[in-house]
């Protein structure tokens, strides 16, 4: 099972690697604690691009509906809507992905945080492209 964690850590750090030129947790992986780190590294990135994207979009749509407070108002509450319910698609898809992985051990904690950054580079994308023009 380790072989697959590792590839599954190098295949989540190609997104990251592309922003982050300076050295990662993700270089040189060689044992499992490396690639707990390299997982929740690319966690935490692809979390951090989310929130930003997401107050990103939020200042486009302002800028957009901002002469009609109640089209700003109806977009933005759908928006939030969104945003949560996809919250708990990730976190259902998540907790399928990540079985049958002990809750608590390394595998599941790698297979977890992989699972949340490639969601939440999946959605940035999509978040970004909102609104573009």
């Amino acid at each position: 099972m380790k072989p697959i964690f590792l590839a599954l850590a190098f295949i989540a750090t190609g997104v990251h690697a592309a922003a982050d030129a300076e050295s990662s947790p993700c270089d040189g992986i060689e044992n499992d604690k490396q690639t707990l780190e390299c997982a929740s590294y690319n966690k935490i990135t692809a979390t951090q691009l989310l929130e930003d994207n997401y107050q990103s979009l939020l200042e486009r749509l302002a800028g957009i509906y901002g002469s009609d407070q109640s089209e700003l108002a109806d977009i933005t509450a759908r928006l939030k809507d969104a945003q949560q319910k996809w919250e708990k698609l990730r976190d259902a898809d998540c907790a399928l992905d990540t079985f049958p992985a002990v809750s608590g051990s390394t595998a599941y904690a790698i297979a977890q945080d992989d699972c949340l950054a490639r969601m939440s580079d999946e959605r940035s994308e999509f978040l970004e492209s909102i609104g573009q023009e």
